[in-house]
């Protein structure tokens, strides 16, 4: 997991804990749970449309987004971003285009 995807989970942590501390707790688990999961079959989860040539994956969770790339020499994940699904992905994942 990157820095980057570190700190969407431990912002989705506070944004939660605001409203629901215990849920907070329980949906960041979720998502790492669900990002760890992605190593049993890391190829499971459509290239994002349109953006094949850059390797990256999503895979939904509730209203989140987790992106990842898989390393082919190894089979190896690489979680990149973890965001909500209301967000521009697109403008975050590519800001240069």
């Amino acid at each position: 997991m990157t820095e980057q995807a570190i700190g969407n989970l431990l912002h989705i942590a506070r944004y939660i804990r605001q409203d629901n501390p215990a849920r907070a707790e329980t949906f960041v688990a979720e998502l790492e749970e669900r990002c760890a999961r992605l190593a049993t079959t890391p190829y499971a989860y459509p290239l994002i449309p349109g953006r094949e040539h850059s390797g990256i994956r999503r895979r939904l969770h509730r209203d989140y987004l987790i992106f990842y790339r898989v390393r082919p020499e190894t089979d190896l994940i690489e979680v990149l971003y973890i965001i909500n699904g209301a967000q521009d992905y697109e403008e975050i994942l590519f800001p240069e285009d």
